[in-house]
């Protein structure tokens, strides 16, 4: 169980920042941890496997390689599939779900492949354990077998976190299209707001929606571990020690970090619907971090900085992919500020023009389909970094507010675009 070969998906744009993860929860070296597209591939112990499902903000999930095999048809993969040792990881008790991806595969059935590598497992276990096979549940398995065909390669998996890692365990209050925490996550890890030994600077999300950017960055800055509050698939599986777990959860329990009484949050976030912030401090209080963020209903057309401080501001406002258009700012569906066109030219406009009168010094972060978002908001972007929402290719633009007297030196519109 020492030299167990793991590759932990993730959303394209954010693999960089996964390895890096990685190497700080694993102490492995760069060089053992291989960038790929679409995740992070490694090879390390059982006890790893457990530390990344507990600690890992980034990845989807954290799969377990037992088998690759070149493959031309369906025979091949039952052939690979009935070779792989299912008892050494789960029993018969346990019920399974084979979920198969492919790319340039040449199978004309996708159900079929995972129909064949289905009847492998089971027919192995029927040999391995007196004719006694797991049952399928399509809904709620207790082992999922991830299979991922290429060309003529297929890769066989047993997936050990059970639930897609973005579910935490504390957000039961959610608006409509809410932003997954790993995305979230990924842009507070693009931004560099953990990074360096200084106090955190202020962090705000002015659209913050159920609270998901302000309670992620809160859980980091306390050291709350992201997955403290919920189970994973691999406590059903033979290697489980529930001692050694306990031992890896007491330790990240122990680590936290405990807010000092009476000091100031430097963690804000605000929406023009206050039934949505009610959600995201129900969030909060669930997540743990309930003390450290302050949470306030406004505009962020008309919200002012929430602390003296000029800090980071990080956002993900609507766009039409994602809540349909319906109004200015004010006139709010789904409780998030809306913009007035379908392009979102007024809103972003406005916005713009509120933040370089009102927020001198303060460095902006705003995740957008939108690649001409620049030019709508009158800004120049001084990085983009791209990432996706789901299947939406996004960039995470930065905008630096320039302060007053730096401004005074620079011309009348020290932020606006050539």
């Amino acid at each position: 169980m020492n030299q167990l070969q793991l590759f932990l998906p993730c959303s394209a744009g954010v693999e960089e920042y996964l390895a890096a993860e990685v190497q700080r929860i694993t102490g492995l070296p760069v060089a053992e941890v291989l960038k790929q597209r679409g995740g992070v591939a490694l090879r390390t112990s059982w006890r790893d496997v457990m530390l990344l499902n507990l600690h890992s903000r980034l990845a989807q999930r954290v799969l377990l390689l037992l088998s690759y095999t070149g493959y031309r048809n369906e025979q091949d993969l039952y052939r690979a599939a009935s070779e792989v040792a299912w008892e050494v990881w789960f029993t018969p008790r346990e019920s399974i779900k084979v979920e198969v991806t492919a790319q340039h595969s040449p199978l004309t059935s996708l159900n079929f492949a995972a129909l064949k590598i289905k009847d492998a497992v089971c027919d192995r276990f029927r040999v391995k354990a007196g004719g006694v096979r797991p049952d399928v549940n399509t809904q709620w398995p207790d082992v999922r077998i991830y299979t991922h065909l290429g060309t003529d390669s297929c890769s066989l998996y047993i997936d050990t976190s059970g639930e897609p890692l973005f579910k935490r365990g504390w957000r039961q209050d959610k608006g409509e299209a809410p932003l997954k925490e790993t995305l979230a996550a990924a842009m507070i890890a693009a931004s560099g707001w953990l990074e360096g030994e200084a106090d955190l600077l202020p962090l705000y999300d002015p659209c913050c929606g159920s609270g998901t950017i302000a309670i992620e960055a809160a859980q980091m800055a306390c050291n709350i571990a992201p997955g403290s509050l919920r189970h994973f698939a691999f406590e059903k599986y033979l290697p489980y020690q529930k001692h050694v777990w306990d031992a890896i959860k007491k330790e990240a329990s122990d680590a936290e970090v405990v807010r000092a009484a009476g000091q100031q949050a430097i963690i804000f976030g605000s929406d023009v619907a206050h039934r949505m912030v009610d959600f995201a401090q129900r969030n909060a209080q669930r997540a743990g971090v309930a003390d450290v963020i302050e949470f306030r209903g406004g505009d962020a057309l008309q919200r002012m900085p929430p602390s003296t401080t000029p800090g980071v501001m990080l956002l993900n406002p609507p766009y039409g992919e994602r809540i349909e258009v319906a109004g200015v700012a004010g006139a709010h569906k789904g409780g998030r500020e809306q913009a007035q066109l379908e392009d979102g030219g007024e809103f972003f406009s406005r916005l713009s023009s509120h933040w370089k009168k009102n927020y001198p010094g303060w460095t902006a972060w705003v995740l957008s389909p939108d690649l001409k978002l620049p030019g709508k908001m009158r800004l120049k972007e001084s990085r983009r970094v791209p990432m996706w929402n789901g299947p939406i290719e996004c960039r995470l633009f930065r905008f630096d507010m320039v302060a007053g007297k730096m401004a005074e030196k620079l011309g009348s519109d020290p932020n606006s675009g050539p």
